[in-house]
This record gives C-alpha cells, sequence and structure tokens, in this order.
C-alpha cells in the first residue's frame, strides 16, 4: 500500500510525491528481477494533502510499470458521495479508472529524459522539506498558532469523524491524525499542507539556474506536471485575505508573525509555479474549474466570516450547544464549497 496522509504531514506534500515516485519504481524494479506481478494499493484521501485529485491524471502519473493492468485505490470522506452517489456519476468515475489504467498499461508514462531533472528533484525536495519541518516541528509557536488560527480544537469536539482527531491527548502536531490536520487548514482557506515549502523548493532551484530544466521537466514528464498542476489548482482555492482575517480576529497579537510568514510563502509558491508552467495566471490552462472556484466564493466568504465570529464566541462560551451547532453548519458548507478537504 502507497500511504500519502502522514508521509505528507511530516515532510510536506512535495517530498513525499517525489520519495513515493521512487519507492514505486523500487517495488517494480524489484518485481520484475524476480518475476512477480505486482498490484499496487493507493490509499488515497479527497485532499491534495493527503494524495487526492483527479483520478485520471493522478493514475498517468505513476511510474512506468506501476500500472499493468492492475490499480487499486481508496475512496475516502465525502469524495464517496461526489463520485459515487449518483448512477451517473459512478459509471462515468468507473470509465475513468478504466480509460487510465488501460492507457497507463498499454502506453505507460515517460520516465524522467535527463538525469540531471532527478537531481533538480532532489534538491527541491530537501530544500521543500527542511522549510517545512523548521516551519511545523520547529517554530515553537506554530503549534499554539495552528490552535488559535482554525478550527482545529473544535473538530475534536463534534460528531464529523470516524476516529479521534489525535492519536493520543498530549502531543504537538505528530499526534494530530492527517485528516483533521488538512481539514482545519482547508476551512481557514489557508490549505497549508499542500503547498508550504514547495514555494521555497522551487524558488532555490530557478535560483540555481535551474529554470530551463524545471519548464522541460513540466512539458516532458507526466509525474512533475501533475504535482504543479495539483499545487496550481490548490493556491487557486486558497485566499491569503481570509486566512489573515481568521488571525486578526482569533490569533493573540504576539503570534501573528507566524501568519504573515506562511501568507508570503503562499505569494512566492504562486510565482513560482506560475514561473515553472508559464501560464499567466492559476488555472490558466482550466478554465472549467476557474469558474467553478470563482462561481463559489459568493457562497463560501460569507461562510467564512460567519465561522470566524462563531469560533471567536464560542471560544469564550465553550458550553453553547446553538454555538456549537451553528459552528458545524459552517464546517459542512465551507467543505461542500472547497471540495478536496481531506
Amino acid at each position: 500500500m502507497v500511504g500519502y496522509s502522514d508521509s505528507g504531514k511530516d515532510a510536506g506534500r512535495f517530498t513525499a510525491a517525489w520519495e513515493l515516485y521512487k519507492a514505486q519504481e523500487d517495488v517494480v524494479a524489484a518485481c520484475n528481477e524476480f518475476g512477480i506481478k505486482v498490484t499496487l494499493f493507493h490509499g488515497r484521501g479527497g485532499s491534495i494533502g493527503r494524495g487526492g485529485g483527479p483520478t485520471y491524471l493522478a493514475i498517468q502519473s505513476q511510474p512506468p510499470g506501476s500500472v499493468m493492468g492492475t490499480l487499486r485505490s481508496t475512496e475516502q470522506g465525502e469524495m464517496v458521495q461526489a463520485k459515487f452517489g449518483l448512477l451517473q456519476t459512478a459509471v462515468r468515475q468507473l470509465e475513468i479508472y478504466t480509460t487510465a489504467v488501460l492507457l497507463a498499461t498499454l502506453r505507460p508514462p515517460h520516465p524522467p529524459r535527463d538525469p540531471n531533472w532527478r537531481t533538480v528533484m532532489e534538491e527541491i525536495s530537501r530544500v521543500s522539506c527542511a522549510h517545512y519541518r523548521a516551519t511545523v516541528y520547529e517554530d515553537p509557536e506554530f503549534i499554539t498558532y495552528f490552535q488559535e488560527a482554525t478550527p482545529q480544537a473544535e473538530l475534536g469536539h463534534l460528531n464529523i469523524g470516524s476516529r479521534p482527531a489525535k492519536r493520543k491527548p498530549l502531543g504537538g502536531i505528530s499526534s494530530l491524525r492527517a485528516i483533521p490536520w488538512v481539514f482545519a487548514w482547508t476551512q481557514t482557506r489557508l490549505v497549508l499542507p499542500a503547498w508550504l515549502g514547495v514555494g521555497t523548493g522551487l524558488q532555490d532551484a530557478l535560483d540555481r539556474g535551474h529554470g530551463a530544466d524545471l519548464r522541460a521537466m513540466y512539458a516532458e514528464w507526466p509525474f512533475f506536471q501533475s504535482t504543479v498542476d495539483l499545487i496550481d489548482m490548490v493556491t487557486a482555492k486558497a485566499d491569503a485575505s481570509v486566512a489573515a482575517h481568521y488571525e486578526e480576529m482569533l490569533v493573540a497579537p504576539e503570534r501573528r508573525a507566524v501568519g504573515e510568514r506562511l501568507r508570503r510563502e503562499l505569494a512566492r509558491r504562486e510565482r513560482c509555479v506560475l514561473a515553472v508552467s508559464g501560464h499567466s495566471k492559476l488555472t490558466a490552462h482550466n478554465r472549467s474549474l476557474r469558474r467553478l472556484i470563482e462561481s463559489r466564493l459568493a457562497y463560501l466568504n460569507p461562510i467564512n466570516m460567519l465561522q470566524v465570529e462563531v469560533l471567536r464566541r464560542l471560544r469564550r462560551d465553550d458550553d453553547n450547544r446553538r454555538l456549537r451547532d451553528a459552528l458545524l453548519i459552517t464546517i459542512n458548507g465551507i467543505a461542500a464549497g472547497m471540495r478536496n478537504t481531506g
């Protein structure tokens, strides 16, 4: 089984994706050496930070030889209803799976054409992972900021999950399960787990003179193109101004510098993604997705504003049942608008 959730929470989305890609290559090579037919089981969540994303794109970007007529994958959470809740939708999803598996088997995606591309990926991964871990695990202010700026603590009191939010009652980010980690950041529209560290890693590669390599990788290597396009999509869904409002209303003044640094990293990531893809703006290659995102804003933004106020009041009156019910309604509304929530 290829697990995406905890690897992404431990090392960041980019590093996790690259290490899993290499691990699959090693598994395929070992099985080919001994004549074993392999079926990889992809434990994908609904969000980008937990391995989610468009099914066809995900399958087409797997390492060559890893999809040989068979594939096993999970669909979790709200994605079960979204993809299989209606008969016509379910049939369409099975068509997508079947088509993608057949194409990946008969016409496997290309491996990296230039050996130097792997070196570039290793550099991006190293810098990205270092920045991610320095922010999430080494900054002493981060865990408190996370608890204040998101509804993470309140999620644990609501009956909306099959398992406890934490593996242990005490502890920091490492004890928190991947689902509430992703879900909480999606509620505030910062969507941090899907992009933190990526901008720093790409900027370092660009500064080292790898701009031409990155653009060639995006044009010719399905795995890299898929990774960048998913980050592009998440960036388009993120809204730094909404996240800043959560911070202004809920976070103690002495910790707001953490949020300012995160929003600067978000802006850097957007510039770097556009520099690599060559697009003029986010989701420029997918106008239907852009229209879909923009059409939801008229509903999403007011719900976010309402959620901030409910959280502010609830933290002063923790036992107020009506406020808890109101919070659950806002959580469902934002989740429905953002999709890919976790």
